[in-house]
């Protein structure tokens, strides 16, 4: 494996696979503060050059992370399809990269040939795309899943509510909750994270939405987003849960600094079948970041672009009904800019889809980070273009308990009329039953809570 060149006459030499990783990255402030991001533009060229004529078979065969010293890693490579990969094993990572991006690579092939490629080759040839390249080929996988309805459809654009609340106040989340049913959210979940993950709380709230959900005949999924423990305790006691949630990392470590294990993900998985009130088949909901492994000191040296592509991986083992990156919520430490969020909410999304998993996207950004509105809403365009599975919605884009900036109600409502996308079916019959749609269109009602109030 030669992991060296010679770029405008400087010979650049890389010292491992992990090294030429990192250093093929596009510039990331995470990849910086863990020392490994190339030094100039000139060596992170010379490292995608050195990358590009490595096959997949010497990605495979000289793993990053190997599976004796990490679960992650076992059950990555426990899921690749061994036909496919042999079949595909001598393609150069630009092989693949043009291979993806050309008119022969349909959705469906593009679902086939991703069995045979584990997390680090989709990693790889993710560093070599451009941004429009990344849209392109995400853009041509359909990848559907089904809780109490299904969504994922092409032409489709739907949408997490987020009613959160600073208090767990629940006619407060639910006040936010009407809202945002009013313009047409919440197909993909209703989901809430809250301040109090007591189990006490998390029944509290997961009554409280089952109940409006049935009461209005709402086709959706409710979810709150305590840690995994807690709502295995509200479910044994009773609580309607329609699936069980929880945050993943792509090592080991990372996951143990969550309190998971794989183990205990297994674990919950059967509980929601038995226990839960969705009807599946999908059961779970995975939330990810670039960076994460790195703030929990278990990045092993490896950057948080191809650790991020291991957290799809480890995701896929467990047929989950969405997944979603919070792409700019971490903070400046790891993605700086407007620029790097763009960029690493495009790479994550062809990622996730690469590996079949139905990846949606939290659109947000801190605000201590270098970017406004205009940059997020940018990358919801690009994202809906992509065909994302779903975003997240909060009232005015602003998560007044997370103290976050992601995208509205509204955004949504407006991409889905600029794009010519449409909520998932059984959730658009309803909106036009309820009064919310007219002919595909929000009508003159939309947007007033108190639709729900009379």
């Amino acid at each position: 494996m030669k992991l060296q060149t010679t770029y405008l006459g400087t010979v650049y030499q890389f010292d491992s696979l992990k090294d030429l990783f990192a250093k093929a990255n596009e510039e990331k402030s995470g990849d910086r503060l863990a020392g490994l991001a190339a030094e100039t533009v000139q060596e992170r060229i010379a490292a995608k050059e050195v990358l590009s004529r490595l096959t997949v078979a010497e990605i495979r065969e000289n793993p990053i992370l190997p599976a004796e010293r990490d679960e992650v890693s076992r059950i990555i490579e426990s899921q690749v399809n061994e036909p496919i990969y042999q079949s595909m094993k001598n393609w150069s990572i630009a092989e693949l990269r043009e291979y993806i991006l050309s008119e022969k690579a349909t959705g469906e092939e593009l679902k086939r040939i991703s069995r045979g490629l584990n997390s680090e080759v989709i990693a790889a040839v993710a560093k070599l795309m451009s941004n429009l390249d990344l849209v392109h080929a995400a853009n041509k996988i359909e990848i559907t899943t089904k809780s109490n309805i299904t969504i994922g459809h092409k032409g489709t654009l739907a949408s997490r509510l987020q009613p959160n609340h600073p208090t767990d106040h629940v006619e407060g989340m639910i006040a936010s909750l009407k809202e945002g049913l009013s313009y047409g959210i919440g197909d993909a979940v209703i989901g809430i994270n809250p301040v109090d993950d007591s189990v006490e709380s998390v029944k509290r709230l997961l009554h409280a939405t089952h109940d409006f959900i049935k009461q209005w005949d709402i086709p959706t999924q409710n979810c709150v987003l305590a840690h995994v423990t807690a709502q295995m305790k509200a479910i044994e006691q009773g609580a309607p849960a329609d699936m069980v949630f929880q945050s993943i990392a792509g090592t080991e470590a990372a996951n143990r600094s969550f309190g998971i294990t794989a183990s205990l993900l297994s674990e919950a998985n059967e509980m929601a079948r038995q226990l839960g009130t969705g009807t599946g088949p999908q059961m779970l909901y995975f939330e990810t970041g670039q960076g994460s492994e790195l703030s929990s000191e278990a990045h092993h040296g490896i950057d948080q672009m191809t650790l991020e592509s291991r957290n799809y991986g480890f995701a896929k083992y467990y047929d989950p009904f969405i997944v979603n990156t919070v792409v700019g919520f971490i903070g400046p430490e790891y993605l700086y800019n407007s620029k790097q969020v763009i960029r690493a909410g495009l790479e994550d999304h062809f990622m996730g889809k690469m590996h079949g998993i139905p990846m949606g996207v939290d659109i947000c950004y801190t605000n201590h980070i270098k970017a406004d509105q205009n940059d997020i809403e940018d990358l919801g365009v690009l994202l809906t273009a992509a065909g994302v599975n779903f975003i997240i919605a909060t009232p005015m884009g602003d998560d007044c308990m997370l103290n976050y900036q992601s995208m509205s109600y509204h955004d949504v409502a407006t991409l889905r009329q600029t794009m010519g996308k449409k909520p998932a079916p059984l959730f658009e019959a309803w909106l036009e039953k309820i009064g919310i749609l007219e002919n595909g269109k929000l009508s003159s009602i939309a947007g007033d809570p108190t639709i729900f109030s009379r």
